[in-house]
């Protein structure tokens, strides 16, 4: 072969069972690999200070061009010369690398925004913290020393039946919040979620060989099918309503009324601040979310809860945290103690979104518009211009005056009367009644459990 070329590469055809290879006529040492399968890699060849033959891959011949290749073949080569040998060191960094080892590179890359996620934008923090306690939790105490070129999926896929068998649960810290660790197929999945994406990265950026959680087979958890009657909302706001005479946590109280008048997930419900609130457009601007930043139109129902929330002072929060300058965290042990004494069971914050987007689903509204109301990620081109229009005002309007009322006690809402004789136009009906829009969606309602 003469010089290395795109025409000359592209020319460059396999064999079976057979690595191909073809050799720069002008640089000593560069090359061309093709494999069976048509994969084409720029390399070098050389002896190291030993004597031995080894071979260095340069890159994909669909990521470098010659040129490119050229230049760091060249680079290589002259390391060569001086008595390095980069195939061994890059086998030493790969071969030697533990799981502990490359979770904490993975921590420190994405902690300094240097790993993309699925939205192509820096892992935000709280995804981090979240992959943190998974890693601290049940990866480096199963898989933690055991080197990355061992591991099978076998190995992988062990571990995920471990954590869901609760070989990694512990119990609650002796000292500071929160600590405690369960098991279960749900925490496993996500344990070996965040596994196998670090590991991801860590095989693109050239870390490591291969991904030994590729192909791995998540566990399927339940799906949370939980939501609250309107009798039992309507016993759990008379419950609320003695509780809060009974001296229980005002702000947590609080929180609980709002998510369920909401749908807001319990994170975006306690990080709520009042600047965020947009009355004039009866909507939250959410600087981030789960789907990025996000305006979330609210019901009047849901406004008068934030409203008549205590201010506090140089506290932005609409639920401020009892000691410092952060939000209140203890929702999840108020809604423990209050569905206690209400005699309700399996009840957590997402069931209170659920049953926000099921009463939704009560009253007519379409899957398009719970969707609209719950800020889930748009699915489809007609979603992504759904944003602050009428029709999603009056369905906020309505779902949470019709929680309110069912917590605050109030009779049910009647049928809505209609006027004899008069016929109405099939726009000006959609312009009036969000659920008769989006025709074709009422067989798609939720069930919109998961978010």
């Amino acid at each position: 072969m003469g010089k290395i070329t795109k025409r000359a590469v592209d020319a460059l055809g396999s064999k079976p069972n057979k690595d191909v290879f073809a050799w720069d006529s002008e640089m000593r040492g560069f090359g061309v690999r093709v494999k069976p399968s048509g994969a084409k890699a720029y390399l070098i060849q050389y002896r190291n200070i030993e004597g031995r033959t080894r071979r260095l891959v340069l890159g994909s011949c669909g990521v470098l061009t010659p040129e490119q290749a050229r230049g760091l073949a060249r680079q290589r080569l002259a390391a060569v010369a001086e008595g390095a040998d980069p195939s061994a060191d890059r086998h030493i960094i790969r071969d030697g690398m533990t799981v502990a080892d490359v979770c904490d590179w993975y921590l420190k890359e994405a902690g300094e925004g240097r790993l993309l996620g699925r939205n192509r934008r820096p892992i935000k923090a709280t995804s981090i913290a979240m992959d943190r306690s998974r890693i601290e939790t049940h990866i480096k105490p199963l898989l933690g020393p055991r080197l990355v070129s061992n591991l099978t999926l076998r190995d992988v896929e062990a571990m995920q039946a471990d954590i869901a068998a609760g070989k990694s649960a512990r119990g609650k810290k002796a000292q500071g919040r929160g600590g405690r660790s369960t098991g279960g197929a749900g925490v496993a999945a996500r344990a070996i979620s965040t596994f196998r994406a670090l590991l991801g990265h860590a095989t693109r950026l050239g870390l490591i060989e291969k991904n030994p959680a590729s192909g791995v087979r998540q566990m399927a958890s339940r799906k949370v099918k939980r939501r609250l009657s309107a009798d039992e909302v309507r016993h759990l706001g008379k419950v609320m309503r003695q509780l809060i005479a009974n001296g229980e946590h005002p702000t947590g109280l609080g929180a609980i009324r709002l998510m369920l008048l909401t749908g807001f997930r319990r994170m975006e419900a306690l990080s709520l601040q009042r600047a965020w609130l947009h009355r004039q457009e009866r909507a939250i601007h959410f600087p981030d979310t789960k789907s990025g930043e996000q305006l979330r139109v609210v019901g009047g129902a849901a406004i008068a809860c934030i409203e008549s929330q205590p201010l506090q002072e140089h506290s932005p929060y609409v639920f401020p945290a009892d000691v410092g300058d952060g939000h209140f965290i203890g929702v999840v042990r108020v809604l423990e103690r209050v569905c206690a004494q209400a005699k309700l069971s399996g009840v957590t914050p997402h069931v209170l979104r659920h049953t926000f987007a099921s009463i939704a689903g009560d009253l007519g509204f379409s899957e398009l518009t719970i969707a609209g109301l719950l800020g889930h990620t748009s699915r489809g081109v007609t979603q992504r211009y759904v944003h602050l229009d009428a029709a999603l005002a009056v369905a906020a309007d309505q779902v949470s005056a019709e929680i309110a009322k069912l917590l605050d006690g109030e009779s049910k809402s009647e049928a809505r009367p209609t006027v004899p004789g008069r016929k109405r136009s099939r726009a000006s009906s959609e312009a009036a009644d969000p659920r008769r829009s989006s025709a074709g969606d009422d067989d798609l309602r939720p069930a919109l459990a998961s978010s």
